[in-house]
């Protein structure tokens, strides 16, 4: 079964890597291989063939039912030609409303559309939006609504090492994004409707507003609230973050740790009253009551939680290991992992795109690994700190490969952190969620305290977290490979060969290009501007991206994860082109998470981003310099420009020109129509470029006849969010630029654009058409 279960698992995989889902017409190509079973096994060749065509079926097998899955899923799609338009819904709030910067997101299941031919997916994700004139609408779980709203299909940013929205959305079954129109009437149809999902969800929502009236505004309520329902929004990002570089953000989701914890309480608690009573006892035997308890106690909790996997995974695990009790059969521990793993993936293929789902599996599994089948017994305190040691160097491979970081100091914070939250913590906050006692959640928080004074003063320290760039595929099977030996039992030879195995993961670093090339990254950050410019030994980075709602900004979220994984953890230089968001909205997450040498702009002297520079000079036509034989050049604004203040701020913006041998490339931020004729001007002999990133998004205000004739790009690049409310760009710019020959491209339909360019070689690939899954548009 533990074979079959991870063939089934790369066949699912498998199928997600693909870019097209396959023809069903192959579904019934693992019937043939299931006759392996026919084969007997009495020689070698025929045990080998036997259990080669076994592995062949449980990995066909995955990948077509996962295919199956796949399309009966993309079936439930908004239609194209429905995107951005009024439509009239009657729905449920499918789940707990979450509160964002500027009103609530939620999942909403459309029972009705009343919209005249209007097709409408069955579960959406909503947003509404707060104004002077409109108060935020009152939402709850379970309720059933009436909503004008405005659809679009999923669409996320596609970058190098990138989160993928459209996955996401896809993963939970929601086939349209959108928000309700502020200005329509809304209809409250009715308070509650009695369905079991929307009731638990209700309920939810009823614990978490206790524990916001009982704390108020205590730092870490939203601590507690993510332990007792899973509601991880709740907590700050500060504080994530400390969670994060301490290595102990799994105690702060619903893990599995928490589950076994409650559930082995109830077994200890209903083993202890039920076999002192003799009637009770000749009806069940107290192991089977108790390990039912147990069972359902976990369930509860995972439902409360809100069913994520690492929760799901751990029920699954106790329903195989009380299914077993209840039929008297003995089941090793691998045997109970493996059937959780295909429960999990039998209703849900999409869980392996999931960095939780490798995690909490692979941690089961290290775990198991080192604590079964040896011989002799242990003190519990060494068993304890075997485990602690596996957990530490066995999850280094999956964190450098999903995260490309590793917190240094995780062994001392878990040693603390796990048994206050799991025995004091956990305990107290679902007592308080239970019990009318605010003075049990009180007592919580207080105990919660404690652990982030500790956790806060590790996170404090200067080397808590290792980060750096993303290992190869072939480094981090390595490292597996030598995690395993490591850990083999004690008499085993040489098993510190298998810490070598690790080193290839630090050791190989990404090529840099070679002297005299460069590599770029054009990043899709939605309605916005960022470009990392890498040559052998210096990088920089032009423009930080759009600011988003909340604490997420394009630095956060898309520019430091992705710089990382490419293997740039330092900027010798920023340039911000000018003084507006969607281009300086990740400066500041940027410049607290890599060393930053010089900050180049044409900001004003009162920007709060200024102050976080430690060195600073303004961006100004005749500045030039060579890095590793390229050259780069700024061409616009001028020194008399700064004294001048009626220049508005698009047309101050950096204008950066790069080239080497016969190539160029020409960066012109917002600049409008004024600031295209000076560059005619002044610099007409180096407009022309072998690509340009288009002035201001495509906007009708830049990109005049003369500047697009004398440029005249190959490539011309279009920096623009799907479906963005400016209409960039706009079709007489696009059309302009077709006219001069230019091959268009646009980060909204091809996500990020890599260029590497030398004195030769020109090459561009578009990240979404390279990196396709069949789920993308």
């Amino acid at each position: 079964m533990t074979h079959f279960a991870l063939f089934f698992t790369a066949g699912v995989w498998l199928l997600q890597q693909q870019a097209a889902l396959p023809d069903l017409v192959w579904r019934w190509l693992p019937v043939p291989l299931f006759l392996a079973l026919l084969i007997p096994d009495r020689v070698l060749w025929q045990r080998f063939a036997r259990h080669t065509l076994l592995a062949a079926f449980a990995c066909a097998l995955g990948f077509f039912y996962a295919a199956w899955m796949a399309q009966q899923r993309l079936a439930n799609t908004l239609p194209a030609e429905w995107q951005g338009k009024d439509i009239a819904l009657v729905g449920v709030v499918a789940e707990l409303p979450r509160q964002h910067e500027r009103g609530l997101s939620f999942a909403f299941d459309v029972e009705k559309v009343l919209t005249a031919g209007a097709q409408v997916p069955q579960h959406i994700l909503l947003s509404t939006y707060e104004s002077e004139e409109e108060e935020a609408l009152p939402l709850h779980a379970g309720e059933l609504w009436q909503f004008t709203v405005r659809l679009k299909q999923p669409h996320g940013a596609s970058n190098p090492h990138g989160f993928d929205f459209e996955a996401w959305m896809l993963e939970r079954e929601l086939r349209a994004s959108g928000y309700v129109r502020s200005k329509e009437d809304h209809v409250r149809l009715a308070a509650m409707v009695e369905r079991p999902w929307y009731v638990i969800e209700s309920l939810r929502e009823s614990v978490r507003e206790h524990f916001q009236m009982a704390l108020a505004d205590a730092p870490y309520a939203g601590v507690l609230i993510a332990l007792a329902i899973g509601d991880q929004g709740s907590i700050p990002a500060a504080q994530w973050q400390v969670f994060t570089r301490t290595g102990v953000n799994h105690l702060m989701s619903i893990s599995g740790l928490h589950i076994t914890m409650l559930a082995g309480l109830a077994f200890a608690l209903v083993y202890a009253a039920w076999k002192r009573s003799v009637r009770l006892t000749l009806r069940m035997p107290a192991r089977k009551a108790a390990a039912m308890s147990g069972l359902l106690v976990a369930l509860a909790y995972t439902l409360l939680s809100g069913f994520s996997v690492p929760a799901q995974r751990t029920v699954y695990m106790l329903a195989t290991v009380a299914s077993a009790l209840f039929v008297a059969r003995n089941v090793v521990a691998r045997q109970i992992l493996a059937a959780a793993l295909l429960v999990v993936l039998l209703l849900d293929p999409w869980a392996v795109l999931s960095p939780g789902f490798w995690l909490s599996f692979g941690a089961v599994g290290l775990i198991l690994y080192v604590t079964t089948n040896r011989v002799g017994r242990i003190h519990w305190l060494l068993e304890y700190g075997r485990v602690q040691w596996a957990m530490m160097i066995g999850l280094i491979p999956p964190l450098l490969a999903l995260f490309q970081q590793v917190s240094l100091v995780s062994p001392l914070a878990n040693a603390f952190a796990i048994p206050l939250v799991e025995f004091v913590v956990v305990p107290l906050t679902l007592l308080g969620a239970l019990l009318p006692f605010d003075w049990l959640l009180h007592l919580a928080h207080h105990s919660m305290s404690l652990c982030m004074a500790a956790l806060e003063w590790l996170n404090r320290l200067p080397d808590a977290v290792w980060t750096q760039h993303a290992p190869p595929v072939w480094s981090i099977a390595l490292g597996m490979a030598g995690v395993l030996w490591c850990l083999l039992p004690r008499g085993f030879p040489a098993r510190w060969l298998g810490l070598l195995m690790l080193l290839p993961m630090f050791l190989v670093l990404p090529e840099a290009p070679p002297q005299g090339a460069l590599r770029m990254v054009i990043f899709d950050v939605g309605q916005g501007l960022s470009v990392a410019v890498q040559t052998h030994d210096h990088t920089l980075l032009y423009d930080a991206g759009p600011d988003f709602p909340g604490e997420a900004d394009s630095g956060n979220r898309i520019l430091i994860p992705s710089l990382r994984g490419l293997g740039i953890a330092q900027l010798d230089e920023l340039m911000l082109t000018h003084d507006d968001t969607d281009h300086t909205g990740g400066a500041l997450s940027i410049m607290q998470a890599m060393p930053t040498t010089l900050l180049s702009s044409s900001l004003p002297d009162d920007s709060p981003i200024l102050q976080h520079a430690h060195s600073l000079q303004r961006c100004a036509d005749g500045q030039n310099w060579d890095w590793d034989d390229v050259h780069f050049e700024v061409l616009h604004p001028s020194n008399a420009s700064y004294v001048e203040a009626k220049i508005s701020k698009n047309n101050r913006g950096c204008t950066l020109r790069i080239s080497t041998g016969k190539y160029s490339i020409l960066l012109a931020a917002d600049i409008e129509k004024d600031s295209e004729a000076r560059l005619l001007q002044q610099h007409a002999d180096k407009l022309p470029a072998t690509l340009l990133v288009v002035p201001h998004h495509g906007s009708k205000t830049s990109s005049i006849n003369a500047f697009v004739e004398t440029v005249r790009p190959r490539y011309a690049v279009f920096t623009v969010g799907y479906r963005n409310r400016f209409g960039h760009p706009k079709k007489e710019i696009l059309e302009r630029y077709r006219a001069v020959g230019s091959e268009l491209l646009r980060s909204d339909e091809d996500g990020a654009i890599l260029i590497e360019m030398d004195a030769r070689n020109f090459s561009v690939e578009r990240y979404r058409k390279s990196h396709v899954r069949y789920w993308q548009q």
